[in-house]
C-alpha cells in the first residue's frame, strides 16, 4: 500500500521517512526562460510534460514508492547477509579454527561460503531487478530531469525551496528507455 494515501492534494514525500513536501507549481518553473526551454526540450526527449502539475505529482509519488521498494528489497536480503557473514567470521575467529578438527574446519568453511554466496547472489539479483528495470529507470530518468529543472529555476531566481524536490539525483540507473511502458505502480518486484 502506498503512503501517498495519507498525503494532501499537491503533496509528495521527497525522501523515505521525511515529512511531505508541497509541489512547486509548473508555472513557477516556466516563469524562468532557461528552465522553460529545458522543460520543453526534455518533454520531447523523455515523453513527459514537466510543467503539468498532475503528471509531475504522480511521477514524484511513484519515485518515492520506487525508492522505498528499493530500500525494502535491499534491507530484506542485505541484513541477513551482513549478520550471517559477520557471525560466521566471528565464529571462525573464536571457535572453529582453534577447537575443531581439520575436517570440521573445511566443512564449516565450505558450508559458510555456500550460504554467504547464495545470500550474495540473491542480494545482487534483487538489486539488478530493481535498478535494471527499464520502467523504473524511465521513472528515475524523469525524476532526475525534473530535479535539474527545479534547481535551474531556483538558481535563476524562482521561488523554489532549497534542495527541492528533496531527494537525490539518481546518478546512475536512470537511462531512458522509450520502448518501456509507463509505470502503474512500483510496489512489486522489478522485471528482469
Amino acid at each position: 500500500m502506498s503512503d501517498s494515501t495519507d498525503l494532501d492534494e499537491g503533496e509528495f514525500v521527497g525522501r523515505r521517512g521525511t515529512d511531505p513536501v508541497r509541489l512547486v507549481p509548473g508555472e513557477v518553473i516556466a516563469a524562468v526562460p532557461a528552465a522553460k526551454a529545458l522543460a520543453d526540450r526534455s518533454s520531447g526527449e523523455l515523453r513527459f510534460d514537466f510543467l503539468d502539475d498532475g503528471a509531475v505529482l504522480r511521477m514524484l509519488r511513484l519515485r518515492h514508492e520506487d525508492e522505498t521498494a528499493m530500500f525494502n528489497a535491499g534491507f530484506k536480503t542485505g541484513v541477513p547477509l551482513a549478520i550471517i557473514g559477520f557471525g560466521a567470521a566471528v565464529y571462525w575467529g573464536g571457535v572453529v579454527q582453534y577447537w575443531e578438527s581439520g575436517t570440521a574446519r573445511v566443512v564449516y568453511a565450505a558450508v559458510t561460503a555456500a550460504v554467504v554466496l547464495i545470500l550474495l547472489a540473491v542480494y545482487v539479483r534483487t538489486a539488478v531487478a530493481h535498478w535494471g528495470d527499464p520502467v523504473r529507470q524511465n521513472l528515475r530518468s524523469r525524476a532526475r530531469r525534473y530535479r535539474e529543472l527545479a534547481h535551474l529555476a531556483r538558481r535563476e531566481g524562482a521561488d523554489i525551496p532549497a534542495h527541492y524536490p528533496h531527494y537525490g539525483p539518481y546518478p546512475f540507473a536512470a537511462t531512458f528507455h522509450p520502448e518501456a511502458d509507463e509505470p502503474q505502480t512500483t510496489d512489486g518486484e522489478g522485471q528482469s
